[in-house]
């Protein structure tokens, strides 16, 4: 081989595994900050991975929220209205639209005792408003 060509190679080598490093490396630094979406009969299955911030929602089961008499805590479960239930423990202020029996989106981690522990709560901003993951649910269950 001529040793123009021999360099071209080399050089032509050199980008294409410089290439491929930089995208892997983008592929695993943006694999940390994906928050997946996990519906209620996920969590208590356990296919959510623990310790991982992660989005979960349902629908606020009605009787279930209690709120700390000392601070701004609050617990509540999160359920499918079918057979799916799981406990959320959330230290802040609720958004003013929050309501049992109503839906909600919760970011946090699951803990190795099955309790989520939120970072944020999320609710629905009108009386027509669902979110995009939750419609199926609600129309299982609401023919």
């Amino acid at each position: 081989m001529k040793p123009h060509r021999r360099r071209r190679l080399s050089i032509v080598l050199f980008l294409f595994i410089g290439g491929l490093t930089t995208v892997l490396i983008t592929i695993f630094a943006l694999a940390n900050y994906i928050n997946h979406f996990y519906l209620p009969d996920q969590v208590v299955s356990g296919d959510v991975p623990i310790e991982r911030t992660i989005r979960a929602g349902g629908f606020v089961k009605t009787g279930s929220v209690v709120r700390d008499s000392t601070g701004l805590g609050v617990t509540f479960d999160i359920t499918d209205r079918v057979s799916s239930t799981f406990s959320v423990r959330f230290e802040g202020i609720l958004p003013s639209l929050f309501r049992e029996d109503k839906g909600t989106v919760v970011v946090g981690r699951l803990n190795a005792d099955g309790v989520f522990d939120a970072t944020r709560v999320l609710a629905k901003h009108d009386e027509n408003y669902e979110p995009p993951e939750l419609k199926g649910m609600v129309e299982q269950v609401d023919p």
